[in-house]
């Protein structure tokens, strides 16, 4: 099986019912679909009962938050990648897995475009680069329903469930710095509800990346991206190169360690 698909939820019937309709009308059938809900009392187990004959597994009980949520949904996934998909999100169009696994590159993490929609209307199309840069990834992270990440990868490596709306963000970084290969597929695989709480509590989202990027970030990387002054940012390949200046040398990050050379020294990726 290619992929494993799931759906948290909770207490969104109506956002649920546009990420049903998305799933069950795709024409791609190599996927299996886990629906996790955090106990909803708002209709949305009655309409995940109403499906039921979709889902390889469903759940409805309390969670301690999406993290927890998305990771019950990990353990129980067989696919092959996994994408999220959460209540109110939705697949661009009834061929877009299609699309997505008919020339389906090899690699660890697949990220295509995202559509952002607000109120039920579609508000901006984001497009990603074709090489991803670690500032690129700090900036903005990538686009979650419109990620195919390798199953291993988070079975081994859960979300942080201490973080409310900022986990997937360390994943990434987490798996920038470990070189796991990252490629980009250009299509716009889904819409992302702006209605969720990592796009509305814009103050707790910057306090959990500023505790992330100490965390996880070398502090001569993180130092010269806020600086904005590095030598540069080398994109991130199969073999990860990330440059950054340091007074009179350059710390290179490669492969997981750090290997320090003399400044001005040629260095070729």
């Amino acid at each position: 099986m290619k992929l494993s698909i799931i759906t948290v939820n909770l207490n969104n019937r109506d956002g649920l019912q546009k990420t049903i309709d998305s799933v069950v009308s795709q024409t791609f059938k190599d996927f299996e679909w886990i629906v996790i809900d955090g106990g909803s009392t708002d209709g949305s187990k009655e309409l995940i009962e109403q499906y039921a004959d979709h889902f390889a597994y469903w759940v409805s009980e309390p969670d301690k938050g999406i993290y927890n949520a998305m990771n019950k949904g990990v353990r129980a996934a067989q696919g092959g990648y996994l994408q999220f998909l959460n209540s109110g999100d939705y697949l661009r169009e009834t061929n877009t897995l299609d699309k997505v696994f008919s020339n389906f590159p090899s690699g660890d993490i697949i990220y295509g475009n995202l559509t952002l929609q607000e109120e039920g209307k579609e508000k901006e199309n984001r497009q990603y680069p074709e090489k991803l840069s670690f500032y690129e990834l700090y900036l903005r992270s990538l686009p979650h329903p419109s990620t195919f990440i390798k199953t291993s990868l988070l079975k081994n490596d859960p979300y942080d469930e201490r973080l409310r709306i900022a986990a997937d963000w360390k994943f990434f970084l987490k798996m920038a710095l470990d070189s796991i290969e990252f490629h980009h597929i250009e299509i716009f695989v889904s819409c992302f509800d702006l209605q969720g709480v990592s796009s509305t509590n814009t103050k707790l989202l910057q306090e959990e990346r500023d505790v992330i990027a100490h965390e996880v970030i070398p502090s001569c990387i993180l130092n010269d991206i806020k600086k904005n002054s590095g030598t540069s940012i080398i994109l991130i390949s199969h073999d990860l190169a990330l440059v950054c200046e340091n007074a009179d040398k350059t710390a290179v990050m490669y492969a997981g360690s750090i290997v320090e050379y003399c400044k001005g020294k040629d260095i070729f990726f």
